[in-house]
């Protein structure tokens, strides 16, 4: 959906993309955003006149630029997102042997942490991830080296 937005004497022009999925892509005079609203509960109210409701508008995050990932194909070296979220911590460091099962990193998905596991032998040729950085499914995280 493209829309002008005017704020403070100042227009701008906006396009979001699908509404139901997280994060919200919005492009603002053509630099794109990830928008990640703040769910509310609604509550009701007992009170005869309704109270006006003041809502809090979404927080936008600047999309940062990632270290360019290769592209995932079968046979891959590479460890994907099995689901969107936020990286909670990393495990190992790049250069490291690790065993098939071992703990790689944390992604925390709707306020639940899921361990991403190695699912081989090898070793840990470069990490493409941060602390705290948002991922989409499928992005990559990291490579084992051969």
């Amino acid at each position: 959906m493209k829309m002008k937005i005017k704020i403070e004497n100042e227009t701008y022009e906006v396009e979001i993309d699908d509404l139901e999925s997280r994060p919200i892509l919005a492009t603002v005079n053509g630099e794109t955003f990830e928008v990640f609203p703040e769910e509310t509960q609604v509550v009701k109210s007992f009170v005869s006149t309704p109270a006006p409701v003041k809502s809090a508008a979404p927080t936008p995050v600047r999309a940062t630029p990632k270290p360019a990932a290769p592209a995932v194909s079968a046979g891959s070296k590479s460890v994907v997102a099995p689901i969107p979220g936020v990286i909670d911590s990393i495990k190992v460091r790049e250069g490291v042997e690790v065993k098939n099962g071992q703990e790689l990193l944390i992604l925390e998905a709707m306020k639940m942490k899921n361990a991403i596991r190695a699912t081989r032998d090898g070793k840990i040729e470069r990490i493409y991830v941060s602390v705290g950085d948002q991922v989409p499914h499928n992005h990559v995280l990291l490579d084992f080296a051969d």
